[in-house]
């Protein structure tokens, strides 16, 4: 399970990267939000990874680290979901805008100049 995660996070990660790198708004904001994921798991992932345990205290069970989850990855990633959801929507707004004033959707404003075919 942990490489599963570990690929996921690397692919997450370089797919943002990528996309960030490109200078189109879209993909500059999809970008964050693969980061923004990538992030999230790495958090997440720090807790150690355990199945079926609850990450709060319960009277039956044992008070020992080995019977619990850690809740303090669990609750800093809700923290991030909603924190990156609404950067995103800003960042959103902000595209639109840009896109409705210059008529283009390149991160700053001029589109390339484009080859000509007999340019070569």
């Amino acid at each position: 399970m942990e490489f599963a995660l570990a690929s996921a996070i690397g692919v997450l990660t370089a797919s943002g990267v990528y996309l960030l790198l490109r200078a189109r708004t879209f993909d500059v904001i999809l970008g964050l939000t693969l980061l923004s994921y990538a992030t999230n798991l790495l958090i997440f992932s720090s807790g150690r990874l355990v199945i079926g345990k609850p990450p709060v205290l319960a009277a039956d069970v044992a008070p020992t680290l080995a019977n619990y989850a850690d809740p303090l990855p669990q609750a800093l990633v809700l923290t991030a979901i909603v924190i990156a959801f609404a950067m995103t929507a800003v960042v959103v707004v902000v595209a639109m805008r840009n896109h409705a004033d210059l008529q283009s959707d390149h991160v700053d404003g001029r589109e390339p100049a484009r080859a000509r075919k007999g340019d070569r």
